[in-house]
């Protein structure tokens, strides 16, 4: 038998090291100060998108790109990717959460998990092919490996970094931990694309 696979959806991943305790506490500040924005957070706080442009943010800012430059080389991208928006999401212990949703006018989206819990709140990414919900046979009661899932879900681990293309639909379930769940997320555009 031949077997080959086309059309995967990759997620990537990359830990990276930066001061997450003054990141929360900024991002706490702000908080505070800024009422925030309801999209599709539910009883969670979603700053302004304006993250990006906040010098106390560039190096958190530097860390994506350079990643994104990573993803560029493997996915034969040319131009340049450009931080089209980012901002900041707290998720509070009430159980707080994020409805599906994707990231239209983008090219990878993706979050930074700036403090979490293992029960903080999982993100959920879809199958985003529109057959695979037409037809779901009955498997076998064993593990199934990855490319059979129609679902996946990925823990939040503080200084991990997740992209993925923009337009996966995804969601973060809720807060079920005792403490606030703090996030980045944001998105890349590509360059002559933004006008």
């Amino acid at each position: 038998m031949i077997k080959e696979q086309f059309f995967p959806t990759t997620i990537y991943a990359k830990d990276i090291k930066i001061d997450n305790d003054a990141l929360a506490n900024n991002i706490i500040n702000w908080s505070k100060q800024d009422k925030g924005v309801k999209l599709t957070n539910i009883g969670g706080w979603h700053s302004p998108t304006d993250m990006n442009t906040k010098p106390e943010y560039e190096e958190l800012c530097n860390a994506l790109f350079e990643m994104q430059m990573e993803i560029y080389k493997e996915e034969f991208i040319e131009r340049k990717p450009l931080l089209g928006n980012m901002w900041a999401n707290i998720n509070y212990k009430d159980g707080s959460y994020n409805k599906p949703h994707l990231h239209p006018n983008s090219l990878f989206s993706g979050v930074y998990y700036v403090k979490a819990h293992p029960d903080g709140g999982n993100l959920t990414c879809y199958d985003p092919r529109p057959g695979t919900h037409i037809t779901m046979p009955i498997r076998k009661k064993v593990e199934t490996p990855q490319h059979l899932w129609n679902e996946c879900h990925i823990a939040p681990i503080p200084g991990r970094i997740i992209m993925f293309p923009a337009w996966l639909w995804h969601s973060v379930e809720p807060n079920k931990s005792d403490d606030i769940r703090i996030s980045v997320s944001f998105n890349f555009i590509q360059e002559g694309f933004n006008v």
